[in-house]
């Protein structure tokens, strides 16, 4: 199975070639990732088409484990499902939330 440090390096790896997502999508996303293979990470798709560790500020924080994470990019759960489950949290513009399909796109 897949690791969300894994994940997370494909995520960058793909941005590279994805310009589109500057002005299709145009914010930071926060995922705070909990459980073994967690930790905090910054996705830009406002500036810099990068994947950073650590805080900062973002126009919409998502909390959620790190086996969903894996399953929700790799297109075994739905976003939607997990949040009105309780194991999506969003903090911040919710209308952000929603262009995460996008990116999940991306990496299927």
């Amino acid at each position: 199975m897949t690791t969300a440090n894994e994940l997370i390096a494909r995520i960058q790896q793909k941005l590279g070639a994805q310009k589109d997502l500057l002005t299709t999508v145009g914010a930071v996303y926060k995922f705070v990732l909990e459980g073994a293979d967690g930790g905090t990470y910054l996705l830009d798709l406002k500036q810099s088409l990068t994947v950073a560790t650590g805080d900062g500020p973002a126009g919409c924080t998502i909390t959620m484990s790190t086996s969903d994470f894996v399953d929700l990019f790799e297109g075994r759960a739905n976003g939607q499902a997990l949040f009105f489950n309780g194991k999506l949290k969003v903090d911040g513009d919710m209308g952000l939330a929603l262009k995460l399909q996008q990116l999940t796109d991306l990496l299927q």
